[in-house]
């Protein structure tokens, strides 16, 4: 008599892994040994928020009809009235609010485009004060251009031509004289008149000259705690308090402080009660950098402090540098020139601090106009954010994510798939990769796309049309084959007319022993 045929019992040999998208946002700091899973090597034209990476909106043309870089976007924005935006092309200036072809300029015969303006309000309306430092001072007032020396809006005791930065602080203009260490300020809650100086030569000892001026609170707001922040060239900062600079009394001293060297003549942004400013070393809080030791953690820019510092040596000289805040999606744009006509944008998310690269938008300038995002390109106005393709074309691009060793050290995994959990509204074209053992190679045949077409709501025939829905989660197992201690996820890609959100990644491995 047989005895019974005893079961075999097999290990499970295989089993799934997933790792959250790149949420944390691009690392250009620590080792890639350090990162943690949720950071990324490389992130271009990808943008997180605090539970998905999604591919970034694209743009398309605003207004046409100008010949040249359009190297200043200015926009008009009275508390009642109606708003304007304005565009800075060579000699002229030309009206973009309504968008398309912009027909005659507005302002003609001006030496540069490179305008630095402010509204401002008084008793007698609201103006947009625009400066160049080569032609006098161009304002606005809701219904005409004009400029100081026309009789009415006259400046007297400095030629305005010399201005090359405004600012407002405490009800006044002030205006800094370009290749120098003065300021000017006008009378209280005055667009023209009398001009006085200050003179800071004997304040500053690196020398060089005055770059930028800003209005610089505690309390993130408007008090009798704003102070008035001076910049040089050479990155030193003077602090004053108080509100009438004519009164020994109230105008004070508070102290001189050394910085990173500014980058551009728009290096100062209001962010809160604080200024942003674009150093050498990266973008640096003021409150930080001077109640601290300047370091690589006082930085906004900190996580990619490397590339900035890169950015900074090899294309600082460069016109094209600012910062632009984007409310409607927490973001902060940092712009920066590549070359004349080329620029890249590092982006953040002001809720939790996650760095990316925008490519395609090739702008020298962006302004926010009825809480739209506007920039300025090579004879075009565009409109940004508005849209899932850039002016039609694709938008391509490309996600490394850090490794992980999936909590097991050193030992060895072989990936036998892996997907991408990503949520679309149409075919997106990705080639999916896994990288081991810290390898930074990129995937390869990343294919063309076609763009997904769908009906256009009043212009499609009923019941033929195929109508776009909502995004939907998908997450086909692609066949892979990486073996390592430490893996990690490549995503590369173009997408044209579609969205595309990533959640996660979820990887089927085999593990082994320490090697």
């Amino acid at each position: 008599m047989r005895s019974p045929q005893q079961r075999i019992r097999r290990n499970q040999v295989s089993r799934t892994l997933t790792v959250p998208a790149p949420v944390a946002g691009w690392n250009a700091r620590d080792s890639v040994a350090e990162m943690k899973p949720t950071d990324a090597v490389r992130l271009d034209n990808l943008y997180c928020t605090p539970y998905d990476v999604f591919l970034r909106k694209g743009h398309s043309q605003y207004a046409t009809g100008m010949s040249g870089m359009v190297n200043s976007l200015m926009a008009y924005s009275p508390p009642t009235g109606t708003p304007r935006l304005f565009a800075a092309v060579g000699a002229n200036i030309y009206d973009a609010t309504a968008g398309g072809a912009v027909g005659a300029a507005v302002v003609t015969t001006r030496t540069s485009d490179k305008w630095q303006h402010v509204n401002f309000g008084t008793a007698g309306g609201n103006f947009l004060i625009a400066v160049n430092g080569a032609d006098k001072l161009q304002g606005y007032d809701g219904a005409a251009w004009w400029r100081d020396g026309d009789g009415t809006h006259d400046i007297t005791g400095k030629d305005s031509a010399t201005f090359v930065h405004v600012c407002v602080h405490k009800a006044r203009i002030w205006f800094v004289e370009k290749e120098s260490l003065s300021v000017w300020y006008l009378g209280a809650l005055s667009i023209a008149g009398a001009a006085t100086e200050i003179d800071f030569s004997g304040l500053f000892n690196k020398g060089g000259y005055l770059m930028a001026m800003g209005s610089w609170s505690l309390d993130s707001g408007t008090g009798i705690d704003d102070y008035a922040a001076f910049i040089t060239s050479e990155g030193q900062v003077a602090i004053y308090s108080g509100a009438d600079p004519s009164s020994s009394t109230t105008w004070a001293l508070v102290g001189v402080f050394d910085i990173g060297a500014p980058v551009g003549r728009r290096c100062v942004m209001k962010l809160g009660g604080d200024l942003a400013i674009i150093c050498r070393d990266g973008l640096a809080p003021l409150s930080k950098t001077l109640l601290t030791l300047v370091s690589g953690t006082d930085k906004l820019t900190d996580k990619i402090q490397a590339v900035v510092q890169s950015y900074t040596t090899d294309y600082g000289t460069l016109f094209g540098w600012e910062t632009q805040l984007f409310p409607a999606q927490n973001m902060m744009l940092l712009n920066v020139p590549v070359s004349s006509t080329q620029s890249v944008q590092l982006v953040q998310n002001l809720v939790h601090g996650a760095w990316a690269r925008f490519t395609g938008w090739n702008a020298a300038c962006f302004e926010l106009h009825q809480g739209d995002l506007y920039f300025g390109g090579s004879g075009v106005v565009c409109k940004a954010w508005n849209t899932q393709a850039d002016n039609g074309s694709n938008i391509a691009f490309d996600a490394q994510q850090a490794f992980t060793t999936f909590g097991q050290g050193a030992q060895q995994h072989k990936v036998q798939m892996v997907r991408a959990l990503v949520a679309t509204d149409g075919s997106p074209a990705i080639t999916l990769g896994v990288n081991a053992n810290y390898s930074l190679t990129s995937p390869t045949s990343v294919p063309s796309f076609a763009p997904t077409t769908s009906a256009t709501w009043d212009s499609a025939t009923w019941d033929s049309g195929l109508w776009g829905g909502d995004p939907e989660i998908k997450g086909d197992w692609q066949t892979c084959f990486a073996i390592g201690h430490s893996l990690a996820a490549h995503i590369v890609g173009a997408c044209n007319g579609i969205q595309l959100r990533w959640s996660a990644t979820d990887y089927l491995v085999e593990s082994g022993g320490v090697v």
